[in-house]
């Protein structure tokens, strides 16, 4: 996860993508066969997002199965599988 140098700092004072690193991490530790991630960008920088979803493409690469739900077009675009949901409805299901 790239936070080794970090392993004694409280946790208030981890930033942003560090904070998700770590949660992310914590979610893997039973090597779960879906990992859900609710909006994993959603209060980061570009760098710090860029690098979270980064983390993530080489998870799914590995095996893992990732599932993103977001409202970011960009995170949504990285997708294998897009699926598209308004107003409760599937409105659209594309297959990259």
């Amino acid at each position: 996860m790239g936070l080794g140098h970090r392993m004694d700092a409280l946790p208030t004072t981890l930033s942003g993508g560090e904070s998700q690193r770590v949660a992310i991490a914590r979610a893997l530790v039973n090597r779960p066969s879906l990992l859900l991630c609710d909006e994993p960008t959603g209060n980061l920088d570009s760098q710090n997002a860029a690098t979270v979803m980064e983390l993530l493409d080489a998870l799914h690469a590995d095996g893992f199965t990732v599932e993103v739900i977001t409202h970011d077009a960009n995170v949504a675009g990285r997708a294998g599988r897009r699926i598209a949901i308004r107003d409760g409805v599937v409105s659209e299901a594309v297959r990259a």
